[in-house]
């Protein structure tokens, strides 16, 4: 739960009076141009910016509480990004989301179970394996998906995981999100700049551009016209039309 939530970064007011509320086994997707403050509130989420105004209680607790550890996974625009010189196979990326303070020093053969079961459902098997530098863009995306379902987190918070991989990879990625929350339970919040792709997945969409524009299923998001209502764009040619229209008769 996110109510009148203002956040600010340096002096400028990033987003403002921001209030939502997510149930668990939703697929969430929060849209908006750049700059809108997509981050900023997925950032304040997590813990990792403070609000100004406002508050963020995630299973009754507040988003900073320690009892949240392991319960939320966060794939970062960067997640699959990783330096040429590292080198680390699917399923040791994977064994990273097992990791805690207290199992870090333990046997290796521990959460084996949890870390096979991950790379199943991310279907990665064929790859378990490979460097992660020799896979495509779409099985990087899946394999830090894997890590973050090896932690066994119930609420997922993705920015942009479908920014460089191909439509194929897009496709069979969404379709994996979908599948967590209906079969796994899990519940997803996702940034993503393809608000066509977010409409056909997700189950509600979130408009943010400072604060919340729009908030409703899917299919009831605006088209373009409603986007520039919504957004207060103006039709700069209505003076124009109304010329030609005058002409004409």
């Amino acid at each position: 739960m996110v109510e009148n939530l203002t956040v600010v970064r340096g002096s400028k007011k990033v987003i403002e009076d921001v209030a939502l509320t997510i149930r668990k086994g939703e697929f969430v997707g929060l849209v908006g141009p750049n700059g809108s403050g997509k981050s900023t509130l997925l950032l304040a989420i997590l813990g990792f910016l403070n609000a100004a105004n406002g508050k963020i209680e995630i299973y009754g607790e507040p988003s900073t509480s320690n009892r949240h550890l392991g319960k939320i996974g966060w794939v970062s625009q960067a997640a699959a990004s990783l330096p040429p010189n590292i080198r680390i196979t699917v399923e040791e990326l994977v064994r990273l989301g097992t990791l805690t303070r207290k199992n870090m020093f333990l046997r290796k053969g521990r959460n084996q179970d949890r870390i096979a079961k991950a790379i199943e459902m991310v279907g990665l098997e064929e790859v378990l394996h490979t460097d992660v530098a020799r896979l495509s863009g779409g099985q990087r995306q899946r394999a830090v998906i894997g890590r973050v379902l090896a932690s066994e987190a119930d609420f997922i918070l993705l920015d942009e995981p479908l920014v460089g991989i191909d439509r194929e990879s897009r496709n069979s990625l969404l379709k994996l999100l979908d599948e967590l929350c209906h079969s796994q339970g899990k519940t997803i919040l996702m940034i993503s700049h393809d608000m066509a792709a977010i409409r056909q997945t997700a189950h509600r969409m979130i408009y943010l551009e400072e604060t919340i524009k729009f908030d409703g299923p899917s299919e009831e998001f605006p088209d373009l016209e409603g986007l520039a209502n919504l957004r207060g764009i103006e039709h700069v040619h209505s003076d124009h039309v109304h010329v030609h229209e005058k002409e004409e008769e």
